[in-house]
């Protein structure tokens, strides 16, 4: 049997990486399951990853990547704000209510890891940058002058986070209908 390129190797390594610390968390995903499950080789993996941390951080900023596109296109440019946040946490139902959602992965990461400047906190927080910078840009498109755009935008961030969380730990899955009801009654008649 031929063997892949080695970039479908690193792409392997990344999808697999993502897919088992989402599945199981990062200290319960050695590096002899990741090897078993990708099909790469151990000495391949180190040439891409010094670390399994800069592993499991590659496969996060991956992960960020998917998602933000995900959660962007569930609620297009255009939309009036109110159904542009109603179409967010519709998404976020979905989400929920899939066979393998497993919570937040840059929550889970964070609380995993102890050190607050390690590369995977750091990823993990640039994730919920990314998340408010673009509610900024969804409040800011609406031109709602009598709301401040980025005390929205915080609070938006706090109730998809929140919804995520409910959702994960107690298994409440109508939390993100209740999140967008919350939502709406932060904006101005």
């Amino acid at each position: 049997m031929i063997s892949p390129p080695l970039i479908d190797a690193r792409a392997r390594l990344l999808a697999t990486t993502e897919q088992l610390i989402y599945e199981s968390g990062i200290a319960n995903t050695g590096m002899d399951r990741i090897v078993k499950e990708s099909g790469v080789a151990r000495k391949t993996i180190y040439r891409y990853f010094e670390t399994k941390e800069a592993l499991v951080a590659g496969a996060l900023m991956q992960r960020d990547a998917h998602w933000m596109t995900w959660f962007e296109a569930a609620s297009p440019s255009g939309m009036p704000l109110p159904l542009r946040i109603q179409a967010m946490f519709e998404a976020l139902e979905t989400w929920f209510n899939a066979p393998d959602f497993r919570g937040c992965a840059f929550i889970n990461a964070a609380g995993e890891t102890g050190d607050a400047k390690g590369v995977i906190r750091q990823v993990a927080k640039a994730h919920k940058l990314r998340l408010l910078h673009h509610l900024r840009q969804v409040v800011n498109e609406a031109g709602m002058a009598q709301v401040p755009a980025d005390e929205l935008a915080q609070q938006l961030l706090i109730l998809i986070d929140g919804a995520i969380t409910v959702a994960l730990v107690t298994g409440d899955r109508a939390a993100a209908p209740r999140a967008a009801r919350i939502a709406a009654a932060l904006l101005p008649d």
